[in-house]
């Protein structure tokens, strides 16, 4: 293999792509090509190891006495800690015909010293590696926006009217249709192009009469572009010719759409401000779904340009608390307009769900609402079916506005937590997890904040109450082993080498934040906010809160990336995960993330004195 073809290898690889131009070279004239056949020893136990292994195929499995811990593929490399110690505490073994690149000790220490980020990475904090895998993903997909096509962006609809249209029509025409921009054609078959800003400009202080020819006010000399042309390239056409609008045309030659500089800014720009207008300009639910239906697009976008998953989850459930917003304000009778609260809650209501799962819904009752509780129920059912529709799947545990138990009147809701505080079974104090989640979507904000203060008031009554609302963690276990290495659920055939992600992490966390925020009486609802919160208060210290932010959004991020692949793949998402499927650097951070998981539950065991309840 040429040295060019193994320099190209060793950029492929993170972190070796660090390396400057100097130790690239160094690097790769230092390497040796060795095979193995199946299950030959490349490292045992206890010796003190010799080079650094980089995989070009086949599989190696790390393993203490018969357990296997972690298992390698192609592009990843084992094992620099074994290097930096000088001693290796586990075997290394082919699971199938490999063969490596090998790179001798003594090269990889002296690099290692002689670059800092390199040094910097296999020697930082666990939350600073896992800040610094959020940083690379960022910079890597960065460039998947430069293979954006025209057609996904935002291309308005082309309107092609004759030249001689009045100026009075083109504006009714404009204003039907919904777009900023006319084309027109002459007798000729030339096109022409007109704007609002003409209107504005040119009718308006020229005070021309409306029945004049539109055609008058207009401009030639249109720049077209092809739909399947990449998006940066009419970026370019547009600077070299200063426009603010190109035509836009298919592999046809037919015109399909226009597009402008406001289009190209707000797709480069995550497209959510010109979804967000769109949702309040929006006067029928047919239109809002449309809108609703480009929610995923704009979720893949943002992961493909490497947005770190607290703003995708912000974006995206600030898009759909205003979705909610303009449907309930749409269709609620007049009478519930200010004497109700539309809630959301769970992962909706902690601003944490991006893919639409299922619906986490209540709604909160004046008790001076004039609506008979037949009508209400009406409502409930009808809304419940709209966000069907709108692809907000049903509930399992019908925790919905169409279930009356999650739809009644504030006095009600007040009987409904007391009884949940005083109340000891399993479903008690899940319901009272998802109340506490609740944030208010549309309504009156108040009838929800009144009940999180009684909430707060009863709770404080019960000594025993947030020992047993923290203790579901006890249920759930991380899926570590006492050697680092993932554990399956043997019983579980339909994912057999899978982890549920959720139940072995997510929610671990999610539970243990949130029973130290009801005890301090937070109001928050977002993860996140809740951690830096308790830190502020000294119940958890800096450097730990720093571990679960990173902690949390990095198995965020993977159950994201899974289930953005399952769709691509026609699969059902869920909250499993496949730890072949990651690469060596994944691997290693989510078993850091079940490090700091684990240490959150003990922490929370000894607080709560989980052990005695």
């Amino acid at each position: 293999m040429s040295t060019q073809e193994q320099i190209n290898f060793i950029k492929s690889i993170y972190p070796f792509d660090q390396l400057n131009k100097t130790e690239i070279e160094e690097f790769s004239q230092n390497l040796d090509i060795l095979y193995f056949k199946k299950n030959e020893i490349l490292q045992k136990e206890g010796e003190k190891p010799e080079k650094l292994y980089l995989i070009m195929k086949g599989i190696v499995q790390e393993k203490l006495d018969e357990e296997t811990l972690s298992i390698y593929s192609v592009n990843e490399f084992f094992d620099p800690v074994s290097l930096i110690e000088n001693f290796s505490k586990h075997s290394f073994i082919t699971a199938q015909e490999t063969i490596c690149y090998t790179l001798p000790r003594k090269v990889f220490i002296d690099i290692l010293r002689r670059n800092q980020k390199l040094e910097k990475y296999f020697f930082q904090s666990i939350s600073e590696k896992l800040n610094s895998n959020l940083l690379y993903e960022k910079n890597k997909d960065l460039a998947n926006i430069m293979v954006a096509k025209v057609k996904d962006a935002n291309v308005h609809r082309a309107i092609i009217l004759p030249y001689e249209t009045s100026i009075y029509d083109a504006v009714t025409t404009i204003k039907k249709e919904k777009v900023p921009t006319l084309l027109l054609k002459d007798n000729k078959g030339e096109i022409y192009i007109v704007t609002d800003s003409d209107f504005r400009e040119k009718v308006i202080l020229n005070r021309m009469d409306f029945d004049d020819i539109v055609g008058k006010i207009s401009n030639s000399g249109l720049v077209y572009v092809n739909e399947n042309d990449f998006l940066f390239n009419a970026q370019l056409i547009m600077s070299k010719h200063a426009l603010k609008r190109l035509v836009v045309k298919n592999d046809n030659n037919e015109i399909v759409g226009i597009i402008d500089q406001i289009s190209l800014s707000s797709f480069f720009a995550t497209h959510t401000f010109s979804v967000s207008s769109k949702i309040d300009k929006a006067e029928t639910l047919e239109e809002l779904k449309n809108i609703s239906n480009g929610f995923l697009k704009i979720i893949k976008s943002l992961n493909a340009k490497g947005v770190k998953i607290t703003f995708i989850s912000k974006l995206i459930n600030q898009l759909n608390r205003k979705l909610l917003d303009k449907i309930f304000n749409i269709t609620a009778p007049k009478e519930l307009l200010g004497k109700s609260a539309l809630l959301v809650m769970g992962s909706e209501g902690r601003g944490e769900q991006i893919l639409k799962t299922d619906q986490d819904n209540a709604l909160i009752i004046a008790d001076d609402c004039s609506l008979s509780n037949e009508e209400i129920h009406k409502f409930a059912k009808n809304f419940t079916e709209i966000l069907v529709d709108f692809g907000f799947p049903r509930c399992e545990g019908n925790i919905m506005v169409s279930n009356p138990y999650w739809c009644r009147r504030h006095s009600d809701f007040k009987e409904l937590l007391f009884s949940w505080v005083s109340g000891k079974t399993g479903d008690d104090f899940m319901n009272l997890a998802i109340f506490y989640d609740a944030v208010c979507a549309s309504g009156n904000l108040e009838l929800l904040t009144s009940l999180k203060e009684y909430l707060f008031k009863v709770g404080s009554n019960s000594q025993s109450f947030y020992m047993h609302f923290a203790k579901i963690i006890t249920s759930f276990d991380v899926p570590l082993g006492f050697f680092d290495g993932f554990v399956f659920d043997s019983n579980d055939k339909n994912h057999k080498n899978e982890i549920d992600i959720k139940r072995g992490g997510i929610f671990i966390i999610v539970q243990s934040i949130r029973a130290l925020s009801l005890e301090n009486k937070l109001l928050r609802t977002n993860t996140i906010k809740r951690i830096r919160e308790l830190q502020s208060l000294n119940i958890l210290e800096e450097e730990f809160s720093k571990e679960l932010e990173e902690a949390f959004n990095f198995l965020l991020t993977l159950k994201l990336k899974s289930n953005l692949e399952k769709l691509d793949s026609g699969k059902n998402i869920n909250n499993y995960i496949n730890p072949e499927d990651l690469n060596t650097m994944e691997k290693d951070l989510l078993k850091d993330s079940f490090k700091i998981v684990n240490k959150l539950k003990k922490k929370l065991e000894y607080h709560y004195k989980l052990n005695y309840v």
